[in-house]
Order: C-alpha cells, then structure tokens, then sequence
C-alpha cells in the first residue's frame, strides 16, 4: 500500500517508552496533535493530525498512524495513514490487531504522507541508533 511502511529493529536494547516521547515530541514539534494508546504487551499506537481548516474538510477523520510493536530488543514500527480513532485509548488491544487500521489514501495525501513518513523513520532511526 502507499504510504505504509514497516521498519524493524533487531538487537537493539532500546527503551520503548523513550522512543514512543520522542515521536511524540517530534510530531508535537511538528506542529502535529498527537493522541496515544495505553502501552500494552501488544504495544502502542500513536496517532498525529494536522490542523488546518482545509485539512479538516478533506480529510478530518485521516491521521498519521504509527505503530510500535515488540520488545525492546525485537520491535516493528509501522507508519502510515489510519482513521482518527476518537476512543484510541480504550481501544489499544484491538487496534492493533485491526487491519484496517491503515486506509488506502489517495495520490495528494500519499505524496504528503511519504514526505513526513520519510523524515518521521530517519529521525527515530537515528533515535534508535
């Protein structure tokens, strides 16, 4: 699908909850809103929107949705566009287990998606090490 993208981490003892901050941080710098599961043995899920009244029309139920999951020592972080979920919080079990979490989106936001997607994974990677 365009505009997903799986990245994974082998070996690298790193603190989960750290680098779930620093995306946060990252995103919030951004200019982004930010919303995040409760961590659970599944993982988390972080969610990202851009404001903006055009956006809002367009696209208000879009994020940018990533994924972390694993141990800190094996983990998977996936990024892509997902559906704004409104109780994100109460809801991590199955979301992560939803494949639908991920939308097919079109070439305008697949575009935008792959730029911030692109910087997003090259800062965590250098996060990670």
């Amino acid at each position: 699908m365009i505009g997903d993208k799986e990245v994974h981490f082998a070996g690298k003892a790193t603190d989960l909850h750290a680098l779930q901050a620093h995306i946060e941080k990252y995103l919030n710098d951004d200019g982004f809103t930010t919303q995040a599961s409760p961590t659970s043995d599944q993982g988390v899920v972080i969610q990202a929107r851009k404001g903006g009244w055009l956006r809002d029309i367009v696209a208000a139920d879009r994020a940018l949705t990533i994924t972390i999951t694993g141990g800190s020592n094996d983990f998977t972080v996936r990024v892509g566009i997902g559906k704004w979920l409104e109780h994100l919080g109460v809801a991590v079990i199955e979301t992560l287990l939803l494949s639908e979490l991920f939308l097919f989106i079109d070439l305008a936001d697949a575009l935008w998606n792959l730029e911030i997607e692109d910087k997003l994974i090259a800062d965590f990677t250098t996060f990670i090490g």
